[in-house]
C-alpha cells in the first residue's frame, strides 16, 4: 500500500510524500529496484536520483545509497520532486508589458532577452513564468496559453489564449494563415525590391542546434520581404510570415545572402560595414528584428483586430547609426496606402 501525503515546498506547490511497506517478494532487492517496482510512474533514474538527494527515508533514517538492499516491512518515504521541466511552469513576478487584454486573449510586447517558453538552459524567467504570475487562470491552458513564439532576442507582439477555447481558434487561424505577422529587421547588403522567399526549413544536418534551407525533408516556410530603407551596406525591411517556422526570417534572410545584422547564430560579420557601423553591431547583442505588427481575427467576437508596436530604443539607435547619426521616430513610417491592417480595429502600443 502507498500512502498519499500532501507538503508545501519552497515553491508554494503541492509535492507528494510516499509513504510504502516492502512487500515479502521484493525483499532483498536493491532500494531503487523496489521503488521503481512499487513507483511505476516515475523512471528508475529518477528514483534512484531522489535517494543520491538525501530524499528517501528507510524506517526513518535517510538513506543516500541506492543499492542498499530492502527487507520484508520496511517502511519507506520518498518525498517526490519535481523535474526541472514541472518546475518550469512556476509563476514568476516579471514585468510582462502586456498591451491588450480581454476574457478571451492578450497582447504581451515581449522585451528581446526574454525566452518564451520554458526548454533547456531556461527553465525560469520566461514569458512562460511571467503570464501565469499575473494571470493565474493561465495554469488551466496549455502551454499557459501561448500559441506562437519570438526568439529569445526578437522582440515585439505576441498573441496568448486566455482560454482553451480561443488557444484553438488561434492555432486554427494560425494554420489557415490568416493570423498576419509583420517584421522590421535590419539586413545586411541591398535589398534591391520586393522578394517572396518560398523555401522549405528543417533542422541543419549539419549543425542540430540551427535551422536551414532544405532541399528535401523541410517544412514549407514563406516570407514576404519589402526594403524600406536603403543604407550604404543595410537595408531596413519589412518581413511578412505566411508560415511560421523556428527562425524563418532568420534562415531566409541569410538565404538570400542578406542575414540579419547582428545575428549571432545566421549572421556574416565579414560583411562590409562602416567602423561607426561595425562597432555599434558589436554593441547591439542581438540579431535586428521586431514584431512590428499583429492582426488576427478575435476568437470570440469574430472583430478583425489589429496591433503595431514601435521599433525599439536600440533598433532606433542602431537606425540612427545607419543614418549617419541622424535618429528618426519610425512612429509615422508606416505606409498606410499598402496597410494590410486597413479596415481592421487597430491598438497602438506605443506610450
Amino acid at each position: 500500500m502507498t500512502d498519499l501525503v500532501a507538503k508545501f515546498d519552497d515553491y508554494n506547490d503541492i509535492v507528494e510524500s510516499r509513504v510504502l511497506s516492502i512487500p515479502a517478494e521484493l525483499a532483498g532487492d536493491r532500494l531503487d529496484a523496489a521503488l521503481a517496482a512499487l513507483i511505476t510512474d516515475q523512471s528508475r533514474s529518477r528514483l534512484s536520483q531522489w535517494i543520491k538527494d538525501g530524499h528517501v527515508r528507510v524506517d526513518g533514517l535517510t538513506v543516500t545509497v541506492p543499492k542498499t538492499r530492502v527487507i520484508i516491512g520496511q517502511q519507506i518515504e520518498v518525498d517526490e520532486q519535481l523535474s526541472q521541466e514541472e518546475l518550469a511552469f512556476a509563476p514568476e513576478d516579471l514585468d510582462i508589458p502586456i498591451v491588450y487584454q480581454d476574457d478571451h486573449i492578450l497582447v504581451v510586447d515581449k522585451p528581446a532577452g526574454m525566452v518564451t517558453h520554458p526548454g533547456s538552459g531556461n527553465w525560469s524567467g520566461t514569458l512562460l513564468n511571467g503570464l501565469l504570475f499575473h494571470v493565474p487562470a493561465l495554469r488551466f491552458v496549455p502551454r499557459a496559453g501561448i500559441v506562437h513564439r519570438l526568439d529569445k532576442d526578437t522582440s515585439g507582439l505576441l498573441v496568448v489564449a486566455k482560454t482553451v477555447a480561443a488557444q484553438l481558434d488561434l492555432i486554427r487561424q494560425l494554420q489557415a494563415r490568416t493570423v498576419k505577422r509583420h517584421y522590421r529587421a535590419i539586413a545586411c547588403g541591398d535589398v534591391a525590391g520586393d522578394i517572396t522567399v518560398n523555401q522549405p526549413i528543417g533542422r541543419d544536418p549539419r549543425n542540430r542546434i540551427k535551422m536551414a534551407v532544405l532541399s528535401h525533408g523541410g517544412k514549407p516556410a514563406i516570407t514576404h520581404v519589402r526594403p524600406l530603407e536603403r543604407f550604404e551596406h543595410h537595408t531596413l525591411v519589412e518581413c511578412r510570415l505566411e508560415t511560421g517556422r523556428t527562425h524563418q526570417i532568420r534562415v531566409h534572410m541569410a538565404h538570400i545572402g542578406c542575414p540579419l545584422a547582428a545575428d549571432p547564430v545566421y549572421g556574416n560579420p565579414r560583411l562590409p560595414a562602416t567602423p561607426e557601423v561595425r562597432s555599434a553591431l558589436a554593441d547591439f547583442g542581438r540579431q535586428a528584428l521586431h514584431a512590428a505588427r499583429l492582426a488576427l481575427i478575435h476568437p470570440d467576437s469574430k472583430k478583425l483586430m489589429g496591433w503595431r508596436s514601435r521599433i525599439p530604443d536600440d533598433m532606433q539607435e542602431l537606425i540612427a547609426v545607419l543614418r549617419d547619426g541622424t535618429l528618426v521616430d519610425d512612429d509615422d513610417d508606416w505606409d498606410e496606402e499598402d496597410d494590410e491592417l486597413n479596415g481592421w480595429e487597430v491598438v497602438y502600443t506605443k506610450d
